[in-house]
């Protein structure tokens, strides 16, 4: 789906088609036109009547990419990710755009929730995107940034629950599954919002001569906020990384307590079972004072007399 819309004479209207003789240096109108989940048809705008260049047109056709940015011929060609607004888990999606003096061409599959809230706030205040083109990018970039922190925040709240779980976990599968899947969601923001970093980085370093030095004031502000989310993605798989080793240490140390049990109930076990096999012989054996039918008594007797003695020495050992 293609939208157009263009600010011309102090007002801001949505247009049904795109007009090339407002793309004139002289039209005094500024264009955004958005092309939502496009069609093949959609992306021939690309190559006319913008001209733009063909690899930037096969980057934009392509699923999906890293962030990065690039100048064509006086357009600044910039791929930048967002939130995906349709995935419970942690998902983004990779937005073009294309940055020129007097217009601005976005391309995205339609999964972002950025880009309707700014073309209502275009559309009911001509001041937005009055301001130009490189201010309506900023506009974009800034809210598309502003939906990562929810995600973040529901991250870090995992986080602080699977942490607060590990140590009184008993279905170490479903643990396991947890901390696992929070790695492939952090590591896919990190994967993410590094090169993105450093694109915001070079968008407030006014290298570019689409964007005025006003606006690239503006872009910092943005490069704030991106410079946070990726401290924190960082903290997280510092995080994930202990709470991983923790919850290792935490299951051998369940292990070891199983074992202990078990070598000390084997210990105290095997000289009883050498009593007993003694005594079950078919044999004739010293008597032990009484008679035959108090033989099977002075026999408990010794063994509960070994096991008793044997654990008493385990306790005085600190071994239980």
């Amino acid at each position: 789906m293609v939208q157009v819309y263009v600010h011309r004479n102090g007002r801001t209207t949505q247009e049904p088609l795109l007009d090339p003789a407002w793309l004139e240096a002289g039209a005094g109108a500024t264009v955004w036109v958005d092309l939502s989940d496009p069609t093949a048809e959609d992306f021939t705008l690309l190559a006319e009547p913008f001209h733009f260049h063909p690899l930037a047109i096969e980057d934009a056709m392509a699923e999906m990419h890293h962030p990065k940015i690039e100048t064509y011929d006086g357009c600044l060609y910039a791929i930048l990710h967002g939130i995906d607004s349709t995935s419970s888990d942690l998902a983004t999606h990779d937005v073009d755009f294309f940055l020129g003096a007097n217009y601005l061409v976005t391309v995205h599959d339609g999964l972002s929730r950025s880009f309707p809230e700014v073309a209502v706030s275009c559309v009911r205040n001509d001041r937005i995107l009055g301001e130009g083109s490189s201010a309506l990018m900023h506009r974009l970039l800034d809210t598309m940034v502003d939906h990562y922190r929810p995600e973040v925040d529901r991250i870090e709240a995992r986080l602080d629950g699977l942490e607060d779980a590990i140590l009184e976990a008993t279905d170490t599968r479903e643990i396991t599954r947890q901390i696992l899947a929070l790695k492939h969601e952090v590591t896919a923001l990190r994967r993410v919002i590094l090169p993105q970093r450093d694109v915001m980085g070079r968008l407030a370093r006014r290298e570019f001569s689409q964007i005025s030095d006003e606006v690239a004031y503006r872009f910092r502000d943005v490069h704030d906020h991106v410079v946070r989310v990726a401290d924190d993605a960082l903290m997280f798989q510092d995080r994930i990384t202990a709470m991983f080793e923790a919850y290792l240490s935490n299951v051998s140390n369940r292990m070891n307590e199983v074992m202990k049990f078990l070598t000390i109930l084997s210990t105290v076990f095997l000289p009883l079972t050498v009593v007993a096999g003694v005594y079950g012989m078919n044999v004739t054996l010293p008597h032990l004072p009484g008679g035959d039918e108090v033989q099977f008594w002075w026999v408990m007797i010794l063994m509960g007399a070994m096991a008793g003695g044997m654990l008493w020495f385990f306790r005085r050992r600190r071994w239980l």
